[in-house]
């Protein structure tokens, strides 16, 4: 007979949180065990950041029910939970580089004399902290002299000062290398048998199953599921974090598995990558794009897709490999490079790195254009025009106004006007990162559409989608990626389906 579980030092019940025109959170629950480890996973828009940020007091909830410790409590800032014992160390370590080791553990707990700080009892005590997690770093070093590494333990130790019975770590492995990693989970591992709670948010499946007790999934701001994680296999744990989409676009899907079935010809590679890397981003991997050939990234949120795609598209210099453009080298340092190279890259994150908010549509189609020509050419009036209302009408961009500023714009209107300006530049190879990411049934199905249409016509296409119905309707092979490197490379035909490619994601080393 299993053991009964503990009473719950945190449990939530019923949360539901709503934005303006988004519920981000629906009727959510979760609870967290002492003495253990837990999983919160889910791809991009889940609601795993802002399940966090209901518990900690960074959002008020709408409706459900907060209790810490068997009390109902609503945070009104994490100041306040903190106070109540539960402390968050972020992807992006939150501490004072310019101060010292000690100086950061103990902030805000300094060992005073009266009015004045002992800094000498505050080292030591500091000391004793770092000690109990096993660590050997001298207080009083400057915390900037250390890794990221070495600076999220110190941001671990500081909770303990503070008794915290919660330690929620937010991506805390994203920027460690396998030793670092180590060396976290053993620190993790010891705070867990003393009675803390932690809860472990992270993209990668193979460190979730190696430090996990149990997990929680999200999807769409709703509740998958409690699992225990030695219950839960791999391929389950994936479709239940991505799901299956229902959608039907059969005719999508033929016209797509027409072009796939063309001769791309046995001259060299428009784009041929090889052993290209980046160190602590991607590891170093093996392209090859033919003249309208489409090629799918798939792979879970953190697997690398983007990393692969931002070198290929200069966005990010490459540690390691070679790329060649019609067989000749070329030195791939900037996106303009690849701009001259008819590259073009339509960022994943439309609203920071894609459009500019306060300019029109007829602006944001021209950025990439007359970025190409130079600040002293600029694009004559009329010709611009005639670029705008081409793709204005050809993308069925609504409404249909080159003058209306593009943050006013849908979702997917503004990805149309992305698209919109990476066709003006005629590009021979077009990478789209989650192109269809936030946006309508409606302008999925249209922008899919367009993709298959470009390739019939011989554009090359890398595309990258979280929606692996997608990648498998579209591509004509499929780079999967996992933690970071490339794990298979798989060529689709009738037989392969979307069962296929979250095998090849949840393969272990052993079944590669």
């Amino acid at each position: 007979m299993s053991q009964p579980l503990p009473d719950p030092v945190v449990e939530m019940t019923g949360i539901t949180i709503t934005f303006p025109g988004v519920k981000a959170l629906d009727d959510v629950s979760f609870r967290l065990l002492p003495g253990e480890v837990h999983a919160l996973l889910g791809e991009n828009g889940a609601g795993k950041s802002t399940l966090i940020k209901a518990l900690t007091g960074v959002y008020g909830i709408d409706a459900g029910r907060i209790v810490v410790d068997g009390r109902d409590e609503r945070f009104s800032d994490p100041g306040a939970a903190q106070d109540a014992g539960i402390s968050t160390v972020y992807q992006e370590v939150n501490l004072c580089a310019n101060l010292s080791v000690g100086e950061n553990v103990m902030l805000g707990h300094e060992v005073r004399s009266g009015p004045f700080i002992n800094w000498r009892a505050t080292h030591r005590a500091a000391a004793r902290h770092l000690a109990q997690l096993s660590l050997d770093i001298d207080p009083r070093s400057p915390l900037s002299s250390h890794t990221i590494a070495v600076q999220q333990l110190c941001a671990i130790a500081r909770a303990i000062v503070v008794d915290a019975k919660v330690l929620i770590l937010d991506e805390p492995t994203s920027s460690l290398d396998k030793a670092e990693v180590a060396e976290l989970f053993r620190v993790v591992r010891q705070l867990r048998d003393s009675g803390v709670a932690i809860l472990f948010v992270s993209h990668f499946l193979e460190q979730v199953y190696e430090i996990s007790d149990r997990m929680t999934v999200l999807r769409n701001g709703r509740l998958v599921g409690e699992y225990r994680t030695a219950e839960l296999s791999r391929i389950e744990l994936v479709s239940a974090m991505i799901g299956r989409a229902g959608e039907a676009f059969d005719d999508i899907e033929q016209e797509a598995r027409a072009v796939a079935q063309r001769d791309h010809g046995s001259g060299p590679p428009l784009v041929r990558a090889a052993g290209l890397g980046k160190d602590g981003s991607i590891e170093p991997f093996d392209l090859e794009l033919r003249e309208g050939e489409i090629v799918g990234f798939a792979g879970l949120l953190g697997s690398g897709r983007t990393e692969a795609a931002r070198l290929v598209a200069g966005a990010d210099r490459a540690d390691h490999g070679t790329i060649e453009i019609d067989g000749a080298p070329v030195r791939m340092t900037s996106p303009l490079v690849a701009l001259k190279h008819d590259i073009a890259f339509s960022t994943e994150d439309r609203k920071k790195e894609g459009i500019v908010g306060d300019l029109t549509v007829r602006e944001n189609i021209a950025l990439a254009l007359q970025a190409g020509r130079g600040a002293w050419r600029p694009i004559p009036r009329r010709e611009l025009d005639a670029i705008v209302a081409k793709y204005i009408s050809a993308l069925n961009i609504n409404p249909p106004n080159p003058h209306a500023l593009i943050k006013n714009l849908s979702g997917g209107n503004q990805q149309k006007v992305l698209l919109a300006r990476w066709l003006a530049t005629s590009p021979r190879l077009l990478i789209l990162d989650e192109p269809t990411r936030g946006i309508d049934i409606g302008a999925k199905a249209e922008i899919q559409k367009l993709v298959a249409d470009l390739s019939r016509d011989g554009m090359s296409v890398v595309f990258i989608s979280s929606e692996l119905d997608e990648v498998v309707r579209l591509s004509e092979r499929i780079m999967v990626l996992r933690d970071r490197a490339k794990v298979a490379e798989v060529v689709n035909d009738e037989t392969i389906d979307s069962g296929t490619i979250l095998e090849a994601i949840a393969a272990t080393g052993a079944q590669e």
